[in-house]
């Protein structure tokens, strides 16, 4: 990518994630580890990074420590071409308010992209598991000259009602319509089953954009949100275009995983998306070293199995021992530890999580920290557990960070 044709990329890193509760009682959403040895904003990072997209301001808010720290520590680029991933606090520049929405988000830090000066920004959500080349979308947006291009995804149409919904034009390019959260929405043409549904990633023309943040904000009804006013807005005036996800090709990618996106906003899709990296044939794949997913897990020594230990179709991370239990079908991140007689079975460990002697794990999510005592159990008595732990829709126990489990 020629470096004066280089777009500016915001990362809308704000959300406070209710849906993941109790995950993000302590943490933003973009920093809820996932995977093992990942938080959920090196996916969108690594995706921006790996397309040569190497000036990227991260704009945070809610409970924001440990992200702000984790892209400190872990996101260091060269800084001789100018490259950086910083994250940006809100800093109230418009007022005392804190952001109103991811519009308002935008308007509130134009500081940074007048500094920067580019002509097209990249604005990508923050919370989604997946690999794209993000330079096939940028040129797809140069080539149609488009005020906006709106990234999306070929959907069920009986699972659509919860995102944003593209009706195109008959050129099958431009937008028609954009439906936030429609109750009935329409089908793509010549598939009556399937919708096309925004991803939340965007690449704006900087002149057509500032221009529509500017009167938005003069709105006094509106949300200020880009997806619910922006987009709808840009559609309006016929500005709009999308990109067909479908058609993205990354390096290294398989049949099995091209195209894979999952939305893990709520625990139930949190939970899939980890059972994903785990089966026989993994639907996403980590090991992908094309398109690396990139992080910076704390320094360990290797797992280790003794006394009859034993993980089947499981993700182990570095620092994990596993002394004489038992890991079936599960996420265990860096530096857990599971002990003589335990059993664990479809659940995600996260880090510095203690097992203990003959305990017993099933359909769980436990947070960092969390102690489980000797002979205890989760996932085997769901009446119990829904008066101490946060029990899904799906039937996913969900242990609270630093919550010790009792017998």
């Amino acid at each position: 990518m020629a470096r004066f044709e280089q777009p500016l990329g915001i990362v809308l890193a704000g959300g406070e994630g209710k849906r993941l509760m109790p995950l993000t009682a302590d943490r933003a959403k973009p920093a809820v580890p996932f995977g093992g040895s990942y938080r959920l904003v090196d996916f969108v990072l690594s995706n921006l990074v790996n397309a040569e997209m190497r000036k990227i301001a991260v704009l945070t808010q809610y409970k924001s420590h440990s992200l702000d720290r984790h892209i400190t520590t872990t996101w260091r680029m060269s800084t001789l071409l100018g490259n950086y991933v910083t994250p940006v606090p809100a800093q109230q520049r418009l007022g005392p308010r804190w952001y109103t929405g991811s519009a308002d988000a935008i308007l509130q830090n134009f500081n940074l992209i007048h500094d920067e000066n580019p002509k097209h920004i990249v604005v990508f959500g923050a919370d989604h598991v997946y690999r794209m080349d993000s330079s096939q979308m940028f040129d797809f947006h140069l080539s149609t000259g488009a005020g906006v291009t709106v990234a999306a995804i070929r959907m069920k149409r009986s699972e659509a009602h919860d995102f944003g919904v593209i009706e195109l034009a008959e050129d099958g390019v431009t937008i028609k319509a954009f439906h936030e959260k429609p109750s009935d929405p329409p089908a793509m043409p010549g598939h009556p089953d399937l919708c096309l549904v925004s991803m939340g990633n965007y690449i704006f023309k900087r002149n057509v954009m500032e221009e529509a943040l500017i009167l938005d904000s003069e709105d006094l009804e509106s949300r200020h949100d880009l997806g619910a006013n922006i987009i709808p807005m840009m559609t309006a005036n016929g500005v709009a275009k999308v990109y067909d996800f479908a058609t993205n090709q990354v390096p290294g990618e398989t049949e099995r995983d091209k195209g894979y996106w999952r939305d893990v906003g709520s625990i139930d899709a949190y939970y899939d998306a980890h059972m994903d990296l785990v089966s026989i044939h993994p639907i996403f794949n980590l090991y992908n070293r094309e398109w690396p997913l990139l992080t910076n897990p704390p320094s360990l020594p290797p797992a280790k199995f003794s006394e009859g230990g034993l993980a089947q179709d499981s993700i182990v991370g570095a620092g994990t021992i596993i002394v004489g239990g038992h890991v079936n079908r599960t996420v265990a991140s860096y530096d857990v530890l599971v002990e003589k007689g335990a059993f664990v079975d479809g659940s995600v460990l996260m880090p510095n999580v203690r097992i203990g002697d003959r305990a017993v794990i099933r359909n769980a999510i436990l947070d960092k920290s969390v102690i489980v005592d000797p002979g205890a159990q989760i996932g085997v008595d769901l009446d119990r557990d829904r008066e101490r732990f946060t029990l899904s829709p799906g039937g996913i126990v969900v242990v609270g960070k630093g919550v010790r489990v009792t017998v």
